[in-house]
């Protein structure tokens, strides 16, 4: 479980691979129009790409001469089940705390 949310996060990591995700949850689209509101190569696209296939965010696949990109949503269930693991535990209560620390500092 860990290697897989260690690769998830990774790739999560970067703004561009994010946007992507983002876009893709549109539609299908082909790598081109993926690749044409950033300001780099397509190449480099290219390889956003590859690493958000490794992590299993994306799948992608030829449709005649074109390579389609499409969200696998299914791929963050394992990080957002571990993710909300961390909502288990109540929100400090900054009011409280606030009044707390004022007594503190008074009795010293």
């Amino acid at each position: 479980m860990q290697a897989s949310l260690d690769t998830i996060f990774a790739a999560l990591a970067d703004p561009t691979r994010r946007r992507i995700l983002s876009m893709l949850l549109e539609d299908d689209m082909a790598v081109t129009d993926v690749a044409d509101p950033f300001e780099m190569s397509l190449a480099a696209i290219s390889k956003h790409l590859t690493i958000l296939a490794a992590a299993g965010l994306i799948s992608q696949e030829k449709r005649g001469r074109v390579k389609w990109c499409k969200l696998e949503p299914d791929a963050l269930r394992e990080a957002s089940v571990w993710m909300q693991s961390f909502g288990e535990f109540e929100a400090i209560n900054l009011d409280a705390f606030e009044k707390f620390l004022e007594q503190e500092l008074d009795e010293s």
